[in-house]
C-alpha cells in the first residue's frame, strides 16, 4: 500500500487523509504549518465584495452582521464551498489559480462600484492585488491569519513513505529548509506549477504536478482514480 504523506495545516488535513484513503492508499498526517488567526478589521460595509484565495480565510471571518449577503470570489471550488457552508449565499468560484481569480473579478465586477476586501493570510502565491490595481479596483488586503512553519520536522516524515502532498509552496519551502529527508526516494505531488517550482529546490524521485490546481486532480495525477 502506498504511503502518503499530507503536508498541509489541519483541519483540512483529515479532510485529505480521509480522501486519500478513499482511493487506497495509507495517509499519513504530518502537517508542516500552523494556522494562527490574526485579529484584523472585519468592517465590510463599504466594499463591493470580498475575495477569499483560501479555506483558511473563510474559517477566519467571524460571522459579521450583514456580511454574509455581500458577493464573495474565490480562487477555487473548494473555498467556494466552505464559503457557502458558512453562511455566504453569493458565492463565484474562479476554480483555478489567482490568475483565474483576477480574471473573474475582472468579468464579474465594476471598479467603480466600490473597492474589494482581500481577506487572505500572511503568504499569497501571486500578485492579486496588482493585478486588480491595475485593471482599476481598489484593493484592500486584510490579513487574518498566518502560516506559521514547524521548526522541527515532524517524526512521520522520517519513515518510510512513497509520497509526499504538497498543497502549499509554503508547505514545500518548509520541508525543504528542515532538510527534506530522503527526498531522492520519494514522489512530491503538488497542487500547482506554483507549488512545484517550490519543491524543484530539492532532488526528488519524481515530482508530479496536478492538471489543475484542484485536489481531485492531485490525488487523481498522483493515484489514479
Amino acid at each position: 500500500m502506498m504511503r502518503v504523506a499530507i503536508t498541509r495545516a489541519e483541519p483540512e488535513a483529515s479532510r485529505t487523509a480521509a480522501r486519500v484513503e478513499a482511493r487506497g492508499a495509507k495517509a499519513i498526517i504530518a502537517p508542516l504549518l500552523t494556522i494562527v488567526a490574526c485579529g484584523y478589521d472585519t468592517n465590510t460595509e463599504d466594499a463591493q465584495a470580498l475575495i477569499f484565495t483560501s479555506i483558511n480565510g473563510v474559517h477566519a471571518f467571524p460571522d459579521t452582521v450583514g456580511a454574509r449577503d455581500r458577493t464573495i470570489l474565490t480562487v477555487g471550488d473548494a473555498t467556494a464551498a466552505a464559503a457557502r457552508a458558512a453562511g455566504f449565499t453569493d458565492v463565484r468560484s474562479a476554480d483555478g489559480d489567482v490568475v483565474a481569480l483576477a480574471a473573474l473579478v475582472k468579468r464579474e465586477l465594476d471598479p467603480a462600484k466600490g473597492k474589494l476586501i482581500h481577506i487572505a493570510g500572511d503568504h499569497v502565491a501571486g500578485d492579486l492585488g496588482g493585478d486588480l490595481r491595475a485593471a482599476g479596483f481598489s484593493v484592500e488586503r486584510r490579513l487574518a491569519y498566518a502560516s506559521v512553519a514547524r521548526q522541527t520536522l515532524p517524526d512521520a516524515l522520517k519513515e518510510p513513505l512513497d509520497i509526499v502532498l504538497f498543497h502549499s509552496a509554503r508547505a514545500a519551502e518548509t520541508f525543504i529548509a528542515l532538510g527534506a529527508p530522503n527526498a531522492t526516494q520519494l514522489t512530491a505531488a503538488c497542487l500547482s506549477a506554483n507549488v512545484a517550482a517550490a519543491v524543484e529546490k530539492a532532488s526528488w524521485k519524481r515530482i508530479i504536478t496536478a492538471a489543475h490546481p484542484r485536489e481531485d486532480d492531485l490525488l487523481t495525477a498522483t493515484l489514479g482514480g
